[in-house]
């Protein structure tokens, strides 16, 4: 069985719902996730989105969660885990609006592609600082067993209204 990702809340490259985005209540998603290889010491989440302004000239990759260390026997994530409902030796990441928490949907202009990414890795993540998404990329190179990733889009109430 391969590493797989999915979510109850919607299908890969389907919307995502608005409450999970800043025009709703701005909570993450529940994740399912299956096929976790032997030898995975530990899982690392990412949510990012490519198309960081604007989808027609992307100019950068803009990280909305980041969770590392997350236990190899874990399943998923419930909607709306915060610090306190993460699993055991879990830890949030700084992502880009320099949160250590979900930070949701909320594209300027057009509509844009989330990429959730799950890592499965031979070793724990070091957790003697917060990481941001370049601290964990350099972290878990070379300690990849498995990859997997779901893709949501989501275009603002107001943007869509525009066009």
């Amino acid at each position: 069985m391969r590493l797989a990702i999915s979510s109850p809340a919607f299908r890969h490259e389907e919307p995502i719902l608005e409450r999970f985005t800043c025009d709703g209540e701005d909570i993450p998603p529940p994740l399912d996730w299956s096929g976790v290889p032997e030898g995975t010491q530990t899982l690392a989440l990412i949510v990012e989105d490519p198309d960081a302004p604007d989808p027609a000239a992307p100019q950068r990759i803009f990280t909305h969660w980041l969770i590392y260390n997350l236990p190899p026997d874990s399943s998923g994530l419930p909607e709306n885990v915060v610090l306190e409902t993460l699993p055991r030796g879990a830890r949030f990441g700084q992502n880009d609006f320099e949160r250590t928490r979900w930070g949701g949907p909320c594209p300027p202009v057009g509509r844009h592609r989330y990429y959730y990414k799950l890592y499965a890795l031979d070793s724990p993540v070091p957790t003697d600082h917060v990481l941001t998404r370049s601290g964990l990329l350099a972290a878990i190179d070379g300690h990849v067993l498995a990859y997997a990733e779901l893709i949501g889009t989501y275009e603002k109430r107001s943007a869509s209204k525009q066009r």
